[in-house]
Protein backbone atom coordinates (compact mmCIF):
# COMPACT_ATOMS: atom_id res chain seq x y z
CA UNK A 1 0.00 0.00 0.00
CA UNK A 2 1.34 3.55 -0.33
CA UNK A 3 -0.20 7.44 0.04
CA UNK A 4 -0.77 9.25 -3.61
CA UNK A 5 0.00 12.19 -1.78
CA UNK A 6 2.99 11.62 0.72
CA UNK A 7 4.40 8.63 -1.07
CA UNK A 8 5.42 7.08 1.36
CA UNK A 9 4.72 2.34 1.49
CA UNK A 10 2.75 0.67 4.05
CA UNK A 11 2.28 -2.71 5.03
CA UNK A 12 -1.05 -4.11 3.71
CA UNK A 13 -4.21 -3.78 6.63
CA UNK A 14 -3.45 -0.10 6.63
CA UNK A 15 -5.93 2.28 5.54
CA UNK A 16 -5.12 5.89 5.55
CA UNK A 17 -1.93 7.83 5.37
CA UNK A 18 -1.11 8.78 9.48
CA UNK A 19 0.28 11.85 8.36
CA UNK A 20 -1.10 13.46 5.37
CA UNK A 21 -5.18 10.84 6.17
CA UNK A 22 -5.30 10.04 2.47
CA UNK A 23 -6.90 6.74 1.69
CA UNK A 24 -4.05 4.22 0.50
CA UNK A 25 -3.75 2.59 -2.60
CA UNK A 26 -2.04 -0.75 -4.20
CA UNK A 27 1.14 0.13 -5.60
CA UNK A 28 0.72 -1.14 -9.28
CA UNK A 29 -2.72 1.25 -9.26
CA UNK A 30 -0.38 4.33 -7.67
CA UNK A 31 2.02 3.04 -10.72
CA UNK A 32 -0.98 3.82 -13.25
CA UNK A 33 -1.70 7.12 -11.95
CA UNK A 34 1.99 8.11 -12.47
CA UNK A 35 2.53 10.61 -15.51
CA UNK A 36 5.24 10.16 -17.82
CA UNK A 37 7.38 13.34 -19.73
CA UNK A 38 5.15 12.24 -22.47
CA UNK A 39 1.58 13.34 -20.84
CA UNK A 40 2.64 17.17 -19.47
CA UNK A 41 2.62 20.10 -22.38
CA UNK A 42 4.32 23.69 -21.98
CA UNK A 43 1.64 25.76 -21.33
CA UNK A 44 3.36 29.01 -21.13
CA UNK A 45 7.28 30.29 -20.73
CA UNK A 46 8.42 33.10 -18.16
CA UNK A 47 12.03 34.48 -17.44
CA UNK A 48 10.20 35.17 -14.01
CA UNK A 49 9.37 32.77 -11.30
CA UNK A 50 7.67 34.70 -9.17
CA UNK A 51 5.15 34.33 -12.44
CA UNK A 52 5.62 30.92 -12.64
CA UNK A 53 4.90 30.21 -8.94
CA UNK A 54 1.68 32.67 -9.12
CA UNK A 55 0.19 30.53 -12.05
CA UNK A 56 0.50 27.42 -11.12
CA UNK A 57 -0.97 28.80 -7.68
CA UNK A 58 -3.84 29.75 -9.60
CA UNK A 59 -3.71 26.85 -11.78
CA UNK A 60 -3.30 24.36 -8.67
CA UNK A 61 -6.64 26.30 -6.74
CA UNK A 62 -8.09 24.88 -10.00
CA UNK A 63 -7.28 21.36 -9.43
CA UNK A 64 -4.72 21.18 -12.08
CA UNK A 65 -1.83 19.27 -11.53
CA UNK A 66 1.49 21.89 -12.92
CA UNK A 67 5.16 21.65 -12.94
CA UNK A 68 7.57 24.38 -13.02
CA UNK A 69 10.93 23.53 -15.15
CA UNK A 70 13.39 26.06 -14.43
CA UNK A 71 16.80 26.19 -16.44
CA UNK A 72 18.01 28.66 -13.97
CA UNK A 73 22.06 27.69 -13.68
CA UNK A 74 23.46 29.10 -10.10
CA UNK A 75 27.11 28.39 -11.06
CA UNK A 76 26.98 30.58 -14.00
CA UNK A 77 27.50 34.30 -12.90
CA UNK A 78 25.52 36.64 -15.08
CA UNK A 79 23.73 40.01 -14.76
CA UNK A 80 19.90 39.64 -14.95
CA UNK A 81 17.60 36.88 -15.37
CA UNK A 82 18.41 35.02 -18.66
CA UNK A 83 16.71 31.44 -18.11
CA UNK A 84 14.03 30.09 -19.18
CA UNK A 85 11.32 29.09 -16.74
CA UNK A 86 8.66 27.04 -18.18
CA UNK A 87 5.65 25.88 -16.89
CA UNK A 88 3.76 22.67 -17.57
CA UNK A 89 0.58 20.89 -17.13
CA UNK A 90 -1.04 17.40 -18.17
CA UNK A 91 -2.18 17.44 -21.57
CA UNK A 92 -5.62 16.52 -20.23
CA UNK A 93 -5.91 19.61 -18.49
CA UNK A 94 -4.38 21.40 -21.21
CA UNK A 95 -7.28 23.65 -22.88
CA UNK A 96 -9.16 24.50 -18.75
CA UNK A 97 -5.14 25.59 -18.53
CA UNK A 98 -5.24 27.99 -21.42
CA UNK A 99 -8.79 29.71 -20.55
CA UNK A 100 -7.49 30.10 -16.64
CA UNK A 101 -4.58 31.76 -18.54
CA UNK A 102 -6.22 33.81 -20.70
CA UNK A 103 -8.03 35.40 -18.05
CA UNK A 104 -5.44 35.94 -15.84
CA UNK A 105 -3.53 37.84 -19.25
CA UNK A 106 -6.82 39.53 -19.66
CA UNK A 107 -7.32 41.16 -16.27
CA UNK A 108 -3.52 42.21 -16.26
CA UNK A 109 -4.19 43.85 -19.46
CA UNK A 110 -7.14 46.21 -17.63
Amino acid sequence: MICPNCKYEYVKGIKTCPDCGRELIEIEEFEKQQKHESDWIVLTTTDSFIEAETLKTNLESAEIETQILSQRDSSFPGVGDLSVIKVLVGKEDAEDALAILNDISSRSEE
